[in-house]
């Protein structure tokens, strides 16, 4: 067994965090050392839960890091934390992945991106949309040229959880209260996957509503993505209505990509159906489990994270290149209030 070579803190212990801690666990050059959450009890809960040997008050940040020297810190804490806690753990030249949103404004976003890069810290943001295995499979056989030049790329996403008048409130209940929920807090997973499978975009178009009166935000709505390349994007998504699916949370929708020789669609179940131009559609042969979070994406994410630091090489999902993805949240928000196509732009 590989002896652990990376030591690592985590700052959080809500619904996601136990996704992360688990993951870590299956990853034998790291060892999560210690954590901290605002809510002690519960963060004595969760380091029993994954076996973390440490456990600090959320007031005791700098003796944590003094005392574990960690090589890098995850942060999962909700977003208007972000800023001040890598103000704080940059200057130390530590590693820091961090959870999306980045911040709750573009704005705080540059800052956070910023503030790592002044002091010399390697970031990253907790994208792990990408890395849901079927998408991982999706552009290799773009790579691959299977479906030759790509036409466009729908996602019709029904998740049936935000309905109820008790809407959220058992595994996320900060989502109630956010003034922006579906673009901010789901939607930019779809745009950083749209950017993973088909290159920059430089239109948005958006119409949102919100479907449920209890809750602050918007949970419905319709985007339309113009890419650089002429390909174009849709995404239909609602968290109101429900699927026919036993398990909306596996793929989170259905999804087609189409293209000058054919197209490929993606199931419920993570079925990837490949349908060449003038031939019979074949189910594709790859890798998929239900374990962890949506195909287990976070492992493969924190897999990734874990080669770049041993390797010394770039993240996909930096804090700059995430950069870009905030700028299509912006847009799609600009676009839902100014009824216009409008084009991302650098916060």
């Amino acid at each position: 067994m590989t002896p652990p070579t990376l030591r690592g803190v985590g700052l959080g212990a809500g619904y996601f965090s136990h996704f992360q801690y688990e993951a870590w666990n299956r990853i034998p050059e790291v060892r999560i050392t210690a954590l901290a959450n605002r809510d002690h009890d519960r963060a004595v809960a969760t380091a029993e839960r994954h076996g973390v040997p440490g456990v600090y008050r959320w007031d005791e940040l700098d003796r944590m890091l003094d005392e574990e020297q960690p090589d890098f810190v995850d942060i999962i804490t909700p977003p208007e934390t972000h800023l001040e806690l890598v103000e704080r753990i940059a200057p130390r030249g530590i590693a820091i992945i961090c959870q999306k949103p980045v911040a709750p404004t573009a704005a705080a976003s540059r800052a956070v991106v910023e503030t790592a890069a002044r002091h010399g810290a390697r970031l990253m943001i907790h994208e792990n949309w990408r890395w849901q295995p079927w998408y991982r499979e999706m552009r290799r056989q773009l790579e691959a040229g299977t479906l030759g030049d790509l036409f466009s790329l729908s996602v019709r996403m029904r998740m049936g959880d935000g309905w109820p008048e008790d809407a959220y409130l058992a595994r996320q209940p900060f989502f109630r209260d956010y003034p922006r929920l579906l673009v901010y807090e789901t939607g930019v997973h779809f745009l950083d996957t749209f950017r993973y499978l088909g290159g920059e975009i430089t239109s948005v178009y958006a119409r949102l509503q919100r479907r449920n009166p209890v809750i602050q935000g918007e949970d419905a709505g319709q985007l339309v993505c113009g890419f650089a390349s002429g390909a174009t994007a849709v995404l239909d998504a609602s968290r109101y209505n429900e699927a026919d699916t036993a398990d909306p949370r596996y793929t989170f929708g259905t999804v087609r990509l189409d293209g000058s020789r054919g197209h490929l669609e993606l199931d419920t179940e993570g079925g990837l159906t490949l349908k060449p131009l003038g031939e019979p559609p074949r189910l594709l042969d790859y890798v998929h489990v239900r374990r962890g979070f949506a195909g287990d994406c976070v492992h493969g994410l924190q897999r990734h994270f874990t080669d770049c630091m041993l390797q010394g090489t770039p993240f996909e999902s930096s804090g700059e290149d995430y950069l870009q993805t905030v700028a299509l949240v912006e847009a799609a928000y600009r676009s839902h209030e100014s009824g216009q196509v409008e084009s991302p732009q650098l916060p």
